[in-house]
């Protein structure tokens, strides 16, 4: 009896136990609230409209720049847009312009005709060469076209610049009236002078083109530039410092930079003048400025010419073809002034 009653008590203990342990597990415990974050609404701000192509008797126009300058892009058409007509389709410009674009004309070259007004006019006008503009020497207010724009003229021939080549592709060509220049027995080259009046037609028109298309100044060149060993124009008389100084066109280098490079230039002359590494240096100093100049450590002809040619753009004074100091000084300057990006 007493046996039965202890399993009993043992039974009632063990279930009791386990009663508890299940009430324990089963606890209520309160959820803590999730507080979700509200979700971030991104406002996209209001794009403006892009102006529209207007259209004048059937002929569309679109001249406002939507694009970049800072990146040199312009959308901007100086003129009518072209556009192609494929038959049973129409060409729309729902989506035009696109901002990633920009001018062909890269370039802007000069040159002289060594041809009075007259013939200056037949040549351009009705032979295998030709020019943009023809600024003529009879003392009126007028510029000739004789290019579209948009047109490539036949005007700079086999041309390098840079990295540049066949410039054709990527200039505007202006001709300027001038008679170009006389030899002497020597062989020494006399220019002929700009009157003032075509001094200031010209700067006029270079200045309304470089803004138009953004040419850099490091792009606005002489023919003689772009072509040193067969082309002289428009020569040293042409007043490439004035240009610089009264109109901010083209390139120019500055006085206290060609000192600071003037004395260590006269000591390079007098000691090294003929070592082979020190022409080599000067080849690549051109080339490095602009000109297409191949390196061969000597002083040949095309190095005496593309010498030649820079000292008829930037050391007019003295146009002999000779490296001499102040020459020297000068290209240094250009180059610290005007490096290529």
């Amino acid at each position: 009896m007493r046996k039965t009653l202890y399993i009993i008590g043992l039974s009632t203990f063990v279930f009791s136990c386990t009663s508890q342990q299940n009430v324990k597990k089963n606890t209520y415990k309160p959820k803590t609230p999730i507080t979700q974050a509200k979700p971030t609404v991104q406002t996209t701000p209001p794009v403006a409209p892009k102006p529209k192509v207007v259209s004048d008797r059937g002929v569309e126009f679109f001249t406002t720049n939507i694009a970049d300058p800072t990146k040199n892009d312009n959308t901007a058409s100086y003129g009518s847009i072209v556009s192609a007509k494929p038959g049973g389709y129409k060409v729309v410009k729902t989506y035009f312009p696109a901002v990633a674009q920009n001018f062909r004309q890269r370039y802007l070259i000069l040159h002289y005709t060594a041809l009075p007004d007259d013939k200056s006019i037949t040549v351009l006008t009705q032979q295998a060469v030709s020019a943009h503009y023809l600024v003529n020497n009879t003392g009126d207010n007028e510029i000739y076209q004789l290019v579209d724009e948009n047109k490539r003229a036949y005007h700079a021939g086999v041309s390098a610049w840079r990295n540049d080549k066949n410039l054709n592709d990527t200039s505007i060509g202006i001709e300027i009236v001038n008679a170009g220049y006389t030899t002497d027995a020597a062989g020494k080259r006399t220019f002929a002078p700009f009157s003032d009046d075509q001094v200031k037609k010209v700067a006029a028109l270079v200045k309304d083109i470089v803004t138009r298309y953004q040419i850099q100044p490091t792009y606005v060149l002489a023919h003689s530039d772009i072509a040193p060993t067969r082309k002289q124009d428009p020569g040293p008389m042409f007043p490439w410092k004035k240009l610089y100084d009264e109109y901010q066109i083209g390139m120019w280098y500055d006085e206290a930079a060609k000192q600071t490079y003037l004395e260590a230039a006269q000591a390079d002359i007098s000691a090294r003048y003929n070592e082979a590494s020190f022409i080599f240096l000067i080849q690549t100093s051109l080339q490095k400025f602009g000109y297409g100049l191949e390196s061969s450590g000597t002083w040949d002809d095309a190095t005496k010419k593309t010498i030649e040619a820079f000292q008829y753009h930037f050391r007019p004074q003295n146009y002999d073809g000779i490296m001499d100091a102040e020459t020297w000084a000068i290209l240094q300057a250009l180059n610290q002034k005007y490096p290529v990006k």
